[in-house]
């Protein structure tokens, strides 16, 4: 069935901007700029960007049929885990943060987390913490791991290789006992937002409002599609306590970037659903009720009016990403109704996109060349350009 009303909208808007040769340009760029293809220039690894770059690359393989990309997805994998997988050059401490030796860390790359790729070191012990210079620090951020575990997961798909699927597990294990957490008066398990990079202390001790609702669903995800060859990576219990985490809980945010992630969230969830797995009750429509209250809010506030020094690409990309995951998700509940069995969930669908109408120029807006000599591009111009990739074209990335 063709796409109507706003949802066609939001299509058509992408289609304009469906340039497989730019995305490719922007890709080939960023392995060149960042040292995994240039002999030169030294690995400049950052896991969220880095993340999405593994889809990108996935992406290009899957339309170009070009095994180049697919290499360069591999290449991107595994230096992550030979960067990020160590300590830092100027840390006194050498070799694979899990602490294993050369032969076992570079079999489970991921069994002691994988650093974020700040700037400046972490916090050390006993120093004060100034909340403006931890932005810049190092350590682990779960809402990273779980974008990691998913790009893993992604190749394990594409490639059919599954040792990629047990290195996204093995990560889960590891973030989930390490950032989770029972409080000392007791009651229900909280998380941290960012822990050092051993994974021994909390740098943050805030819990991240969609860190629950992110690593339940990937839990899902990778525990749906594993080769049933767990040796000890079953995410049994890990689901049951994240389950535990994100009962009652609302998810709102007028965040772009976060609101765009529950988006994508949601579309996740559907994809979940049509397989059969049976969530909590409500589980979508309390995950669509709040996007639809993060979208009036933003809409109100006429974010997308400000000139581009006063706005953050990657984050306005994500949600562009997100607005496309729901016009997926509305065509998923159309050609599988049986497998959503309330009517609110397609009336939420259609209310998300109808508010989403007033973001349909971002990307538009972004490729002005005008626009990127803004600090806010120049300042962040790899997050900026690999976020514009997945917008331009995002299949590969919402695909569970």
């Amino acid at each position: 069935m063709p796409a109507s009303g706003p949802e066609r909208l939001i299509v058509d808007n992408m289609k304009r901007f469906d340039h497989v040769s730019l995305v490719q340009s922007l890709m080939l760029d960023f392995a060149d700029r960042t040292g995994l293809t240039s002999p030169v220039k030294p690995p400049r690894r950052y896991l969220w960007t880095d993340a999405f770059a593994v889809c990108n690359f996935l992406e290009l393989y899957r339309r170009a049929q070009d095994d180049k990309f697919l290499k360069l997805a591999l290449a991107l994998i595994e230096q992550v885990h030979e960067t990020l997988g160590r300590h830092r050059p100027d840390d006194i401490r050498q070799g694979w943060i899990s602490g294993l030796d050369e032969v076992e860390g570079r079999k489970h790359p991921t069994a002691g987390g994988l650093r974020i790729g700040k700037t400046l070191p972490e916090r050390s012990p006993g120093e004060p913490d100034d909340e403006n210079r931890e932005w810049d620090q190092d350590g682990q951020y779960f809402h990273y791991l779980i974008k990691w575990m998913h790009a893993l997961h992604r190749v394990s798909q594409v490639t059919g290789d599954m040792k990629y699927n047990r290195f996204a597990r093995e990560l889960a294990r590891t973030a989930h006992a390490r950032f989770t957490y029972t409080p000392p008066s007791g009651g229900l398990k909280r998380m941290y937002w960012k822990m050092s990079i051993d994974l021994t202390r909390p740098l943050v001790m805030s819990m991240g409002q969609h860190d629950p609702l992110d690593g339940l669903i990937t839990y899902y995800e990778l525990s749906d599609n594993s080769d049933g060859d767990d040796q000890g990576l079953d995410l049994s219990a890990e689901i049951l306590e994240m389950t535990s985490l994100c009962r009652n809980r609302v998810w709102t945010t007028d965040d772009p970037l976060g609101l765009g992630g529950l988006l994508a969230d949601a579309f996740h969830t559907g994809q979940l659903m049509r397989k059969g797995l049976n969530l909590m009750p409500e589980f979508l429509e309390n995950i669509l009720y709040s996007a639809l209250d993060g979208m009036a809010s933003l809409y109100r506030e006429n974010t997308f009016a400000l000139p581009a020094r006063y706005r953050l690409p990657f984050r306005e990309f994500g949600l562009s990403i997100g607005l496309q995951a729901v016009a997926k998700l509305k065509k998923l509940i159309t050609d599988y109704p049986a497998s959503f069995n309330t009517a609110s969930i397609a009336r939420l669908v259609e209310e998300i996109l109808l508010c989403g109408q007033a973001t349909q120029a971002i990307e538009e807006f972004w490729l002005n060349p005008s626009h990127q000599h803004a600090e806010t591009w120049t300042a962040h111009r790899d997050i900026n350009e690999i976020m514009l990739a997945t917008a331009l074209s995002p299949d590969e990335f919402l695909r569970i």
